[in-house]
């Protein structure tokens, strides 16, 4: 094989290598993306985890006064793994855990606060809006 055949080699090979690594970078789970909540309005979510006092027991992102005292910080939402340690972090899942979390959990400390189905929607959409 002549130098000339060999550099074409090599810079076909590079060609290659670039596409492979920009087709795995289109295909990973983009870490940080908020996932949009369909069924769910953000800026009513706002407002329904301030009537739900849910500010009493934890910190949330662009609520001013959450306090956080006994509840996780509700920080970094669409990033999280599981909701409560036990459910997969969805959309889906938060809303019933919003809405009965003894059921979820056993003896959790998040107590039941009558969340409607329409509110715990809200609330979801509000959590996985946050960047």
């Amino acid at each position: 094989m002549g130098a000339q055949s060999r550099r074409t080699l090599i810079n076909n090979m590079k060609a290659s290598g670039t596409l492979i690594a920009l087709v795995l970078l289109g295909a990973c789970d983009r870490s940080g993306a908020p996932s949009p909540v369909s069924g769910g309005d953000p800026a009513r979510g706002r407002i329904a985890f301030q009537q739900y006092a849910c500010t009493t027991c934890h910190i949330i992102p662009g609520i001013v006064g959450a306090k956080g005292l006994a509840g996780p910080p509700l920080t970094d939402w669409a990033n999280r793994v599981y909701i409560a340690g036990v459910l997969p972090n969805t959309p889906d899942d938060l809303v019933l855990w919003l809405q009965d979390p003894e059921r979820i959990s056993p003896g959790t400390a998040m107590p039941d606060l009558g969340v409607t189905e329409r509110d715990a929607w809200d609330m979801a959409a509000y959590l996985f809006s946050l960047k």
